[in-house]
Parts: C-alpha cells; structure tokens; sequence
C-alpha cells in the first residue's frame, strides 16, 4: 500500500507511539486523522505536523462509529491505551488490574466493530496495537498482558469475519517488543520494574538492547503498510535492533 494520498486515522496519536506512527504516516504522504482527548496536545500535533484531530475518547462508541462513517479510512491504527496501574499481584484492586480492559479493549472492540459493520471499504488496512507482554506476560502491571493478548485474539476474529462476509479489509497486529522510553507506557512499566530491583529505569530500558524511540517505531510500522512482503502477514514483532519480524502468519 502506498501511503500517497491515502486517509488515515490514528487514535493516541497525540503523544508517544501514536505521535511516532502519525509523523510517519504525514512523511509517507497520508492525510492523517488525530483522536485523543487531550486538547492541548491535540492542538500542538495540529500545528506541527497539520494533520486534522478530533477530540473524542477511544472508548465512546458511537465517536467511534461517527468518526469512521465520516473519514473512511483506508488506515485505520488503534494505538490509544492507558497506562497500567503497576504493583505485583497481591497488591492489586480490581479496578486497578482490570483498567487495561476496561479503557483498551473496550475500545478495540468498538472501533474495530465500527470497522467491519460501517464497513471499511475493500482494501482497507486496520493495525491492533498489541505489546510483546501478550506472549511474556508483565507480572507488575495487572490485566495488561492479557488485554494486549485479547486485542490480539480479537483482530484474528476480525479477520474470520470479513473472510465470512467478504469484505477486504485486512485487521494485522502491532506488537513492540521493548520498552519504549519517552512513552507513558513504556516509562511507567520501566519505573515500576526499576523500583522492585532497585536499579534505574534506564537499566531497565538497557536490557532490551537498540532503543526504538516513537518515529522509529513510526517508520517500522509504514514498512508494514509500503512493503509488499508483509501483506499477507498478521501480527508483527517491533524491534529497535531486529526491525520488523512476522511473529504470526496469515490469520
């Protein structure tokens, strides 16, 4: 997929991973939609990059609804999450270790229910922010892990959908596999991990080896969509050193 001219739509792509994904997509040459709450970041990502936001939250679905109706986006990247609540596991609330859940798969299963019942038209490529805690677990972090790996599952039922209806529209999933300093995610978890071995975040962040700040992450992400190889692909293993790996075929 060539990016020139293409619509996107990109949600938490105000700040971090998403901000990394959206300078990417307006260096390729998309027309890219911002969603996030936050006005004034919304605003500065506006100003810099000229891209168009929405102020709305990820999990509103019938924002979600309203925002795909409108744009049609031939990309469309659910990057937006929460930071999880850190602690080890007899020391978590149920509010706290379900928060994941309640904030990043409620709002994949409305956008990506969006996506398939407006639908998206043929051809249209939908990206799962997923994380490598969905294969190795995180055991500080709560339901994290596991809503990263449901978000993950439900991409694949995505996909069986639109093989029974027949739509075209590709559902594949991102999956970093470090840390990413610079992020609330990443600096909370490497925080939190730092503080129960009483090293630095920065050890922390070491041992996953090449950093890959958020345009580097951006630009792993577009060769997904540019390159013809990772097509047929399904979920993708994001790597400061490594680049970009097929950790799951066709799904």
């Amino acid at each position: 997929m060539s990016l020139k001219d293409k619509t996107a739509v990109v949600t938490g792509g105000s700040r971090g991973l998403g901000r990394g994904l959206v300078e990417a997509l307006v260096a390729g040459g998309a027309h890219v939609t911002v969603v996030a709450r936050d006005a004034d970041a919304l605003a500065a990502v506006r100003a810099e990059l000229g891209v168009t936001t929405v102020a709305a939250d990820i999990v509103d679905e019938t924002a979600a609804q309203r925002i795909l109706a409108e744009i049609r986006p031939d990309i469309l990247a659910l990057n937006a999450g929460t930071k999880p609540r850190m602690g080890s596991l007899d020391q978590m609330e149920w509010a706290d270790f379900t928060a994941p859940w309640e904030t990043d798969v409620k709002a994949g299963l409305y956008w990506m229910k969006a996506a398939l019942n407006l639908p998206l038209k043929p051809g249209s490529r939908v990206l799962v922010g997923s994380s490598g805690a969905a294969n190795n677990g995180s055991p500080l972090s709560g339901g994290y892990a596991g809503a990263k790996r449901m978000l993950w599952l439900m991409a694949k039922y995505a996909n069986n959908i639109v093989a029974q209806k027949k739509l075209g529209i590709r559902f594949q999933v991102i999956v970093p596999l470090q840390m990413v300093g610079g992020t609330g995610v990443g600096d909370t978890g490497a925080d939190a991990y730092a503080k129960a071995e009483g090293i630095s975040a920065q050890e922390v962040l070491q041992r996953f080896g090449v950093p890959m700040p958020p345009r580097a992450f951006g630009e792993k992400v577009v060769s997904v969509l540019d390159d013809p190889k990772y097509a047929d692909g399904f979920a993708f293993g994001l790597k400061g050193d490594t680049g970009v790996t097929i950790i799951e075929g066709v799904a």
